[in-house]
C-alpha cells in the first residue's frame, strides 16, 4: 500500500527544483547587525530588529530581574490563572504610548490576526483586504463566514469601485470591515491610511491596520502608522503590532477602544486558550517603550542610514519597487536569480535572504534589505560596493 505521506517528499523536491525552498542558516549569538552566521562573520541585513533593541542593555537587565522576581513562565492562560500585574503594567503603558483608551497583549503578531478578525465578521458581513495583506491577515479572513473582497495594491481608485459595489448589495451587509498592512513587509511601501478612513468613515466600515512593520519605526517615537496620519482611535477603530519587531522582542498586541479590548478578551481564542507571555519579555517591553520615549536617536539613526543606502542603490540603478521605509527591496525579477545574489552576497559577507514566489509573484523576485539603526556608514558602504560589483557579474545591473 502506498504511504500516504510520499507527498511530502515530492512536493518538497519540487520546491527545491523550482528554487523556491528556503534554506536555513544558523546564527551564533545574539541578533545584531554584526554576527556569525553558519560560522562566518556577515553584516545581518534580514533581521526585523530594526533599532537593535534586542541586545540594549536596559531591556536585558530588566528581563533577568523579571526572571528573578517571576519565574521563566507566566503560569498559564491568563483568564484561567490570573494575569501577571507585570501584563496590566505592559497594556497600560502601551495604550499610554499609542494614545490609545486600552491595549491588550497578545502571544504573537499572527495571532492576533488568526483570533480576532473571525471574531468581528460572520455571515452577512464583508471584508475589503489589500491584495498584498500578511499572509496572517489573509488565513484571519480564511476563518471567517464573511463575504471578502480584495482591492488593488493600495489603489485607492480600486477600493472606492469596491465600495460603491458592496453598498449596493440587497439587502446590505451588516458589517464592512476594511483590512490593511501598515508597512508591507516585501516592498516597504506605506498604506494610505488617511484616504482608507475616510472612505471608510462614509459607509461606517471597520477600520484595520496590521502596523508590525510600523510599530518602533513610523510616527513620534515610533508610535506608529496612526500616530504617522495624525489619525485616531475614533478613526482607526482596530490598531495592531508586535513586539518582534523594531521593540525588540516577542508578542502581539492590539490598541483602540476599551470596548474593543473587553471584547477580545472575552471572544478570542487565541488568547483564552494561550498561556501569556513570559514575565521576562513582558518586562523587557516596557523597557522598550522606555527606550522610545527617551531615546530618540535610535529612530532618528534608523531612518538616516534608510536614506543614505537607499540614495547609494537606486543612483547605481537598483530597482527598490515603491519602498518608503527601511524595508527595502532589491528586485531581480527571476527566483533563481534572486537566491544566487543572496548566496553570493553571503560569500562575501553581507546576509541577506532572497524573497521568491509564493511571498511575491513569480517575476518580482528580489533581495530583501531591512536598515538597522546600529549599522555604520562604513558597513554600508562595505555593503552597496559588494552588491555593486556582485550584481553586474550576475548581469542584474
Amino acid at each position: 500500500m502506498k504511504n500516504p505521506v510520499d507527498f511530502l517528499k515530492i512536493e518538497y523536491d519540487d520546491l527545491v527544483e523550482k528554487s523556491l525552498d528556503w534554506k536555513m542558516k544558523q546564527i551564533e549569538g545574539a541578533s545584531r547587525p554584526l554576527s556569525i552566521v553558519n560560522g562566518k562573520e556577515v553584516i545581518v541585513l534580514c533581521s526585523n530588529n530594526y533599532l537593535g533593541l534586542s541586545t540594549h542593555q536596559k531591556l536585558k537587565k530588566v528581563s533577568i530581574n523579571a526572571i528573578k522576581k517571576y519565574g521563566v513562565g507566566a503560569g498559564a492562560v491568563r483568564v484561567i490563572s490570573g494575569t501577571m500585574d507585570i501584563h496590566v503594567e505592559l497594556e497600560k503603558r502601551l495604550a499610554s504610548f499609542k494614545k490609545a483608551e486600552a491595549s491588550l497583549t497578545f502571544p504573537t503578531g499572527f495571532s492576533v490576526n488568526s483570533g480576532l478578525i473571525p471574531q468581528l465578521v460572520g455571515e452577512n458581513d464583508v471584508i475589503i483586504s489589500d491584495e498584498l495583506n500578511h499572509g496572517s491577515i489573509i488565513d484571519g479572513v480564511r476563518l471567517t463566514k464573511a463575504d471578502r473582497v480584495v482591492y488593488k495594491h493600495n489603489n485607492m481608485e480600486d477600493l472606492t469601485r469596491v465600495i460603491n459595489e458592496i453598498t449596493k448589495r440587497s439587502p446590505p451587509y451588516r458589517r464592512i470591515l476594511i483590512i490593511t498592512d501598515g508597512v508591507f513587509s516585501m516592498d516597504g511601501d506605506i498604506a494610505k491610511l488617511d484616504n482608507i478612513a475616510k472612505l471608510g468613515s462614509e459607509i461606517g466600515a471597520i477600520i484595520y491596520v496590521d502596523d508590525a512593520h510600523g510599530e518602533g519605526v513610523l510616527g513620534e517615537g515610533g508610535r506608529g502608522i496612526v500616530n504617522h496620519f495624525h489619525l485616531n482611535h475614533n478613526e482607526i477603530h482596530i490598531e495592531m503590532g508586535t513586539f518582534s519587531k523594531a521593540f525588540g522582542t516577542v508578542g502581539g498586541h492590539i490598541s483602540g477602544s476599551k470596548n474593543l479590548v473587553n471584547f477580545a478578551w472575552n471572544k478570542c481564542r487565541t488568547i483564552l486558550l494561550s498561556s501569556a507571555l513570559p514575565p521576562s519579555v513582558v518586562s523587557s517591553t516596557i523597557a522598550a517603550i522606555d527606550v522610545l520615549e527617551k531615546e530618540p536617536s535610535h529612530v532618528k539613526k534608523l531612518w538616516n542610514n534608510t536614506s543614505y543606502f537607499k540614495k547609494i542603490v537606486r543612483d547605481l540603478g537598483f530597482d527598490t519597487g515603491l519602498s518608503e521605509t527601511p524595508i527595502i527591496p532589491i528586485i531581480v525579477g527571476e527566483s533563481s536569480k534572486a537566491q544566487l545574489l543572496a548566496s553570493k552576497l553571503y560569500d562575501a559577507g553581507i546576509f541577506v535572504v532572497p524573497i521568491v514566489f509564493p511571498m511575491v509573484s513569480r517575476d518580482k523576485a528580489r533581495i530583501r534589505i531591512q536598515m538597522n539603526s546600529k549599522l555604520t556608514k562604513e558597513q554600508i558602504n562595505n555593503v552597496t560596493t559588494k552588491l555593486e560589483s556582485i550584481s553586474k557579474e550576475l548581469k542584474i545591473l
